[in-house]
């Protein structure tokens, strides 16, 4: 087969919608064993994209399709594939990050004795649950539009002053990263302290001294996913 670069005008086509569909099925083959455990559904998936991308190819061969035409449908399906892999990429992150947000703010109870629970330990142990439930389940069901208790006490104070869901949606994400920014930079015990009656402030560090680089990372991105649905719900509530 001749490489692209000696091709003359006009004559690989076919050559261009075979190597398009070729990495259409890779890029299935990547994307299958990334996310799908079960060996039987993942090789169905792949099955399906590779049937695809050789109909694209043959309707070309039998001229059904242009090779434009052709091209075309095999970028939107790569594009498709790759936005559902971000997707999901981004909902397992929530589902993770909750996580943390709970097990921080169970850390900021038992380690300030009760007396910052109510104002920071609390509220991160309800986000962190809240984002667990709406990203697990989206993740479970393959859908987007999971709302938890928590969002929707937001959305509902949000009606009480006059406004919408999509700003209970932007009160709920910016309160959830000041949380998470509070987990981070907040005050927590060092895993030596041990005292019969007090700490003093010597005994305390910054959450992120103790964190590791991987956990730090996993946090700055779970906070410019956080980020950016707060940027979309603000586009949303301005229309």
């Amino acid at each position: 087969m001749k490489p692209i670069s000696e091709c003359k005008p006009g004559s690989c086509d076919y050559w261009l919608v075979s190597e398009a569909a070729r990495r259409l099925g890779s890029q299935a083959c990547t994307l299958g064993a990334r996310y799908i455990k079960d060996g039987t559904l993942r090789l169905q998936f792949g099955r399906e994209v590779s049937y695809y991308a050789k109909s694209i190819v043959d309707a070309v061969a039998q001229g059904e399709k242009s090779p434009e035409q052709a091209l075309n449908d095999l970028k939107n399906e790569q594009s498709s594939l790759l936005s559902q892999s971000m997707e999901i990429a981004q909902k397992g992150v929530g589902v993770i990050a909750g996580a943390f947000q709970f097990a921080a703010g169970a850390g900021i109870c038992y380690g300030s004795a009760g007396t910052l629970c109510l104002l920071a330990g609390s509220p991160l142990m309800l986000h962190g649950a809240n984002n667990v439930y709406e990203n697990g389940r989206n993740l479970w069901e393959g859908r987007s539009d999971t709302h938890g208790p928590v969002r929707k006490g937001y959305q509902e104070a949000a009606k009480l002053i006059g406004s919408g869901k999509s700003e209970g949606n932007v009160a709920y994400g910016a309160v959830d990263l000041g949380l998470s920014v509070y987990g981070v930079a907040g005050q927590v015990l060092k895993p030596d302290a041990w005292r019969l009656f007090r700490y003093v402030r010597a005994d305390y560090v910054r959450g992120y001294e103790k964190a590791t680089k991987s956990a730090l990372t996993f946090e700055a991105t779970s906070n410019a996913i956080t980020i950016n649905s707060i940027y979309k719900e603000k586009k949303i509530s301005d229309e």
